[in-house]
């Protein structure tokens, strides 16, 4: 009997190692994944916000995109998504900023998985597309434009 306790000795940290690499490297790259997922949706729903604010507080019409571009641009910044956010900015009256009028911001930002290199990236779609929307109204006390 004590022959064969000794035979079977150091097994269980071996099989305790490729158990533990075969499922926690799996569990590591999910939270990785969903971390960056998570910054994503932050970011799209502060640009959206942070845009549509931007946009209806413009003085005036002529500066009213470019200021809702750098917002979005500050936004996804923050989360770390530099240059890859898109935002598309629809108002419901001709022009934007009259008075009462609905500005509807759409923010999107493709969220790619970890650790994959770039060569894989061009062969096959490995980006999750997150998008936000945002309702902002022009205060109807504005002077119209």
């Amino acid at each position: 009997m004590t022959g064969r306790c000794r035979e079977d000795g150091g097994s269980a940290v071996v099989e305790f190692v490729v158990l533990a690499t075969v499922l926690l490297v799996p569990l590591v790259y999910l939270v990785l994944f969903l971390g960056r997922l998570q910054a994503g949706s932050y970011a799209v729903t502060t640009a959206a916000r942070d845009a549509g604010r931007a946009y209806v507080t413009a003085p005036e019409e002529a500066e009213a995109a470019a200021r809702a571009q750098a917002a979005a641009r500050i936004a996804f910044a923050d989360e770390g998504y530099d240059r890859i956010g898109d935002l598309a900015v629809t108002c419901a009256a001709s022009p934007c900023l009259t008075p009462g009028a609905a500005v509807s911001v759409v923010a999107r930002v493709d969220v790619p998985l970890p650790l994959i290199p770039a060569f894989a990236r061009r062969a096959l779609p490995l980006r999750v597309p997150v998008s936000a929307s945002y309702v902002a109204t022009v205060d109807r006390f504005r002077s119209a434009p």
